[in-house]
């Protein structure tokens, strides 16, 4: 790809090693539940919003009764959150180096992440990286989530640059679609979910960690 002038980051599994945080959280309350919960019903969501998780879990759980589901997605949320607030949230292999690669080579970085801003902001505050960020795009500045390409097309617009020098960072399959569809160029960097050949198809590279991302810049 052409010189790149703006890196929009994903967060949950890209930056953090979150979704192994959300899995755990949502098995114990499942199990204290009873309801029937898996790793692989869990990854079907990683990378999808909150609001379509949600809508899956009352599909999938409607027997149980919707207060029933209400309260267990509420306390998986609790739990989930109680960890993210006691910091016990890793960052992936190469943040920080990444982060200060591109800061002294004067490139812009944005986070564009499905999450929300309260948590977005918990984790870069907790992890002391906020400060590498010109800017943060959550689910609460479009009305479409991954794979549609909204958010990296407001990102964009945020960075300032053209598509085409413009790089992604993702690690799931909705993200990467997502930027395929805007037309900017992604790399993806897997985190629980495995590399298809769709992925392959729509990425400029995948890589196994963000420390291998400045060779392509």
């Amino acid at each position: 790809m052409t010189k790149v002038e703006g890196v929009i980051f994903d967060m949950d599994g890209l930056l953090f090693d979150t979704e192994l945080i959300y899995y755990r959280s949502t098995q114990k309350v499942a199990d204290a539940m009873g309801f029937p919960y898996s790793r692989a019903l869990y990854q079907k969501f990683i990378g999808v919003s909150d609001e379509e998780v949600q809508g899956n879990y009352h599909e999938i759980y409607k027997g149980h009764g919707k207060e029933k589901v209400d309260e267990f997605i509420r306390l998986a949320y609790e739990d989930t959150y109680q960890e993210f607030e006691a910091g016990n949230v890793p960052l992936k292999e190469g943040v920080v180096e990444l982060l200060t690669y591109l800061e002294e080579k004067n490139i812009p970085r944005v986070v564009a992440s499905s999450n929300v801003r309260s948590t977005i902001d918990l984790l870069l505050k907790n992890a002391e990286i906020r400060h590498y960020f010109d800017d943060i795009i959550s689910c609460e500045n479009v009305r479409r989530a991954k794979p549609d390409p909204e958010i990296f097309q407001v990102a964009l617009a945020r960075l300032g640059t053209s598509a085409e020098k413009t790089l992604i960072l993702e690690d799931s399959y909705h993200g990467v679609t997502a930027a395929h569809t805007a037309g900017i160029p992604v790399i993806m960097v897997p985190d629980l979910l495995e590399p298809t050949k769709d992925m392959e198809e729509k990425t400029l590279n995948i890589l196994t960690s963000l420390k291998e991302v400045p060779g392509f810049i």
